[in-house]
C-alpha cells in the first residue's frame, strides 16, 4: 500500500478549504483517508496552514510520499528541512 500525503478539497463552491491528509494513493481525492494532520486555507491572505508537525514527520520516516502542492506547504512551514536533517 503507497501511502501519500496529499490534500482532501472541503468548503464552498469557489471557496475552497484543504484539509492535509495521509491516505492511500488508490482512493479518491476526497474519499477514504487514514489520518487528518492539518489545514490549508489558500482564501486567507496570507495562506494558513496549520500542521501536526509530529505526526507529519511521523508519516514521512515511514515513507509516505508528499505531492508535490504538500512538499511546497512543508518546505514553507519548516517541517521538510527538519525531515531531511534527520
Amino acid at each position: 500500500m503507497a501511502v501519500k500525503i496529499r490534500l482532501a478539497r472541503a468548503g464552498a463552491k469557489r471557496k475552497p478549504f484543504y484539509q492535509i491528509v495521509i491516505a492511500d494513493e488508490r482512493c479518491r481525492r476526497d474519499g477514504r483517508f487514514i489520518e487528518n494532520v492539518g489545514t490549508y486555507d489558500p482564501n486567507k491572505n496570507p495562506a494558513a496552514v496549520t500542521l501536526e508537525e509530529a505526526r507529519t514527520l511521523d508519516w514521512l520516516s515511514k515513507g509516505a510520499q508528499p505531492t508535490d502542492t504538500v512538499k511546497q506547504l512543508l518546505k514553507n512551514q519548516g517541517v521538510w528541512q527538519k525531515f531531511c536533517a534527520v
